[in-house]
């Protein structure tokens, strides 16, 4: 790690929440134009950096039930397939299968903080902080614990331009 890079935790850096879901869910779910955006697992893309759609949509009475996050938010899946990032495209309402990470601004740019939470060495922190025995979890608590770099947004961008070219060379390779 570079002299001018120093680490702290997840929780020092931002704000991880739970998503929570309006009992029972049928009764919440509308077609309504004013119905708020409905983000499910199921709405992120396998390999996409962004969720821009839903498929359903709550009433604004489940508004109180549930966590509205916006356009800008990390989204991390909480179980299964845990600690994947998304960004959010959308205004919305996640259920209690996502984290979501807000406020980190001050410190990371969302396409640095992109690369970090995808990276190797997040991941297997996320994988040792998981608890349960046939269906891993992860938490807002755990996620909070998440050891991380605090470096220069200098820094950053040198990171996320290697990063993006090294991503679009792995996207021109005919498999």
């Amino acid at each position: 790690m570079p002299e001018t890079w120093s680490l702290t935790h997840l929780k020092n850096v931002a704000n991880i929440v739970r998503g929570g879901s309006p009992r029972p869910i049928k009764s919440y779910l509308t077609d309504a134009e004013n119905g708020i955006n409905w983000i499910k697992i199921g709405d992120a893309e396998k390999g996409s950096k962004y969720i821009s759609t839903t498929s359903e949509k709550i009433k604004p009475s489940g508004a109180g039930k549930t966590r509205l996050v916006h356009s800008g938010s990390f989204l991390l899946s909480n179980s299964m397939s845990f600690g994947r990032p998304y960004i959010l495209k959308i205004d919305g309402a996640i259920h209690d299968g996502w984290l979501a990470i807000l406020d980190f601004e001050s410190s990371y740019s969302s396409d640095f903080l992109y690369w970090l939470l995808s990276s190797e060495t997040v991941s297997k922190q996320f994988k040792q902080l998981a608890s349960g025995t046939a269906v891993k979890n992860l938490n807002s608590e755990k996620v909070a614990q998440t050891v991380v770099p605090i470096l220069s947004r200098r820094e950053q961008d040198k990171i996320v331009l290697t990063m993006n070219r090294v991503n679009e060379l792995i996207e021109q390779v005919d498999w």
